[in-house]
């Protein structure tokens, strides 16, 4: 017989993953092994990093919605994607399918916004930071967020094996230190930073190395994906008598 315990790790989350051929190391999103529960995942053919983060081609936009359909047929009990510029699909993915679905991690913006002294800036941490428009943040509510930005377009490592596809393997260490470099000067630059939010799915295997130098919160779609899981597999907190009286301190 199934257990409680058993039957919350079996609740599954469906992935709309672009279509990269890159290595995803543990961390990644779509590296199964960052998760502690199911996860399903459908690649969405020709939606490379060009269409998405560059182009935010409008032609892609349908053939999104029938991969989350798919991963909501397929028992996905929520729905997430593999690129944070995804965030511009965020209200007609959710209005296509029945379970929730968070397209990008910078939907967490407004929140995180609002988890920090309002004199403070949230940092972001993206792809390609000339292609992040008002529209990408109009679409989760964070146009008004104030906000700092750090791109990796121009890093070689990330640009050759992320935005270029030049090939498939991957310098973990050298993109490490670009990831760290680059977030490194967003702080230095703006000592107003309260947190920082990565929508990069590409670096968030580095999201432990940029909290500890930067000493602050780091929010991503891992951080993101694992509360919404967690919304879906709540527990009894334990035994307790006469509500309200019991284990208050």
């Amino acid at each position: 017989m199934a257990t409680e315990a058993d039957t919350t790790r079996d609740v599954t989350i469906g992935v709309l993953c672009c279509d990269t051929d890159f290595t995803k190391i543990p961390g990644h999103i779509r590296n199964r092994a960052t998760f502690d529960f199911p996860v399903i995942y459908r690649v969405v053919d020709g939606a490379t990093a060009e269409r998405v983060v560059t182009q935010a081609d409008p032609s892609l936009l349908d053939p999104f919605i029938q991969a989350a359909r798919e991963l909501e047929a397929r028992g996905a009990a929520a729905i997430t994607g593999a690129c944070g510029f995804l965030a511009i699909f965020q209200r007609q993915l959710a209005d296509a399918v029945n379970v929730p679905l968070h397209a990008s991690s910078l939907i967490q913006l407004p929140m995180v916004h609002r988890m920090i002294r309002s004199d403070r800036k949230v940092g972001l941490l993206v792809a390609k930071k000339p292609s992040l428009t008002r529209r990408h943040l109009e679409a989760v509510g964070a146009e008004h967020v104030p906000v700092c930005v750090a791109g990796l377009e121009d890093q070689p490592e990330f640009r050759e094996v992320m935005l270029e596809g030049r090939r498939a393997q991957l310098d973990v260490d050298r993109l490490g230190r670009e990831v760290l470099g680059q977030t490194e000067r967003l702080a230095k630059e703006n000592p107003d930073m309260g947190a920082l939010v990565i929508e990069c799915t590409d670096v968030v295997p580095y999201a432990h190395e940029i909290q500890a130098r930067l000493g602050m919160p780091v929010f991503d779609i891992v951080t993101l994906t694992q509360m919404v899981h967690r919304s879906l597999t709540r527990r009894p907190f334990g035994t307790f008598g006469t509500l309200g009286t019991a284990g208050n301190t």
